[in-house]
């Protein structure tokens, strides 16, 4: 059984997702769900399946600490999942192309420091774009530019609100996420 780590800041949708995905599969199961948000809604979600959870400061995560837990696990991917702490090189070093993102648009555009959820729907929306989607890619020490795994978009109609927008992105994030991970830990990607 192929172990995951999950880390995620807010609601947590994506990672419940993941978790209840690879519950039925039996390939793969989320070890633990790190957060840098003592508040986030992911926590509550985590407990809901007694998936373990771990706190942690901006320092901390920057600090050896982490990684030895990390470590201690020994995970086969960690998975960012609405992660909007930019991920330390000492974790990335330790674990080379084992750690994937999603990102809510198609990358390189709309991608970088700032670019995350609804600042990311407005902005397509205020520039009228055509297409929007979800990108998949392995994690680098630079926001939003490691390798492209996967890629998937949706028409806009150009009269959708930045709403209605995040709407259709998290329905691909639902889809395809755990889809590409399966792929991912099974070597089949």
């Amino acid at each position: 059984m192929k172990k995951i780590v999950i880390f995620a800041s807010g609601s947590g949708t994506n990672a419940e997702n993941i978790i209840k995905y690879f519950a039925a599969k039996k390939i793969g199961s989320v070890e633990a769900v790190f957060t840098n948000n003592p508040n986030a809604k992911v926590i509550e979600r985590a407990k809901k399946y007694e998936i373990p959870t771990e706190v942690f400061s901006k320092t901390e995560l920057f600090e050896s600490k982490i990684l030895q837990k990390i470590n201690n696990i020994k995970p086969d991917l960690i998975v960012l999942a609405g992660f909007l702490l930019k991920f330390p090189e000492n974790i990335i070093e330790a674990y080379p192309n084992k750690i994937i993102n999603i990102h809510p648009a198609l990358l390189p555009k709309y991608g970088g420091k700032g670019m995350y959820g609804m600042h990311i729907h407005r902005a397509i929306v205020g520039n009228k774009e055509k297409e929007t989607g979800i990108t998949i890619h392995f994690v680098n020490e630079n926001y939003d530019e490691g390798n492209i795994l996967f890629q998937k978009n949706v028409v806009l109609s150009g009269d959708e609100t930045p709403e209605e927008v995040a709407e259709k992105i998290h329905e691909l994030e639902q889809k395809y996420f755990p889809e590409i991970i399966e792929k991912l830990i099974t070597n089949s990607l």
